[in-house]
């Protein structure tokens, strides 16, 4: 079975290595020497050079040139593990076996953008780790593989980034021998279910008129590997990558927004619209002090 594998991102590299360690016959990659809106960007040339894997650099994949390429490699399928652009009929239709996609997701459910921020976003308590084959939709196609995965109180991107990654990688050895066998399931997803927007820069901005949870649940789903949760203090960006539900009881009299408590360490507690919550990690240059204001 010839391999084409397209991707350009962390959970790609793992998925390449994997392939490499089951002695896949991957004939190319597909990828990008950068990427401006990939937080989780990782470079896969150094892979296929130290595997000596033919791969091709590219902008625009569907170009012309780049459909050429794919097509000179004779792939019976390819797999597209972490890419963010559509990939075009010319290239859907170019393989026997089609096109492997993965979805961070329990499809149908949660199609779309930025599977993993927003199930932390909204406190889902599962999410799920779904092999698919790709058609013109977006992550519609019929299902090869697809794992459930429970989201711990804890987790954050980076956590479940890793935890689905590890799922993600025992899948890919499950359903290996059955491609390579031609013996293997082509599920139709059932029902329509939803799909989730781009995220912008506001969805990232800590209103602290939200309830702690939601700001606990922001925070945690932006944190590295992404960007950040962020909110404005004076003008300036201020970044946060971890913070603290405070268990006391909270004046209610005070307004969301308000600094009511600092600790040794610099911590900041800050009074929310239903309690308060300790900002334990985050990039502020200036001192704050307590009464002040974020708002």
């Amino acid at each position: 079975m010839r391999v084409v594998f397209i991707g350009t991102v962390e959970f790609s590299k793992q998925a390449l290595l994997k392939l490499a360690e089951l002695q896949v016959n991957v004939v190319g990659v597909v990828t990008k020497a950068k990427s401006d809106f990939n937080a989780d960007f990782a470079n896969l040339e150094e892979v296929c050079q130290e595997k000596d894997i033919p791969y091709k650099l590219v902008n625009n994949i569907n170009h012309p040139n780049n459909v050429a390429w794919i097509k000179a490699q004779n792939p019976d399928i390819l797999f597209c593990f972490g890419w963010s652009s559509l990939l075009k009929s010319d290239i859907l239709s170019l393989a026997p076996m089609g096109v492997v996609g993965y979805h961070p997701a329990l499809l149908p459910n949660n199609k779309g953008r930025h599977p993993i921020i927003w199930a932390l976003v909204l406190g889902l308590e599962k999410t799920g780790s779904t092999f698919f084959f790709m058609d013109e939709g977006a992550d519609t196609g019929d299902i090869l593989n697809q794992k459930e995965l429970k989201i711990a109180p804890d987790d954050d991107a980076g956590t479940l980034y890793t935890k689905l990654t590890l799922l993600a990688l025992e899948q890919i050895e499950e359903f290996i021998p059955q491609l390579q066998a031609e013996n293997y399931p082509k599920v139709p997803q059932v029902g329509e279910g939803n799909a989730w927007r781009k995220r912008g820069r506001k969805d990232g901005e800590i209103d602290w008129r939200m309830s702690s949870e939601s700001i606990r649940n922001l925070v945690r789903a932006l944190t590295r590997p992404y960007v950040g949760a962020h909110f404005m203090y004076k003008e300036g960006e201020c970044k946060v990558w971890r913070c603290a539900m405070e268990d006391g009881i909270v004046d209610k009299n005070i307004e969301p927004g308000k600094v009511i408590g600092a600790s040794e360490a610099g911590n900041l507690l800050v009074k929310t619209g239903d309690a308060a919550i300790w900002l334990t990690d985050f990039d502020l240059k200036e001192e704050i002090e307590v009464g002040e204001y974020l708002i």
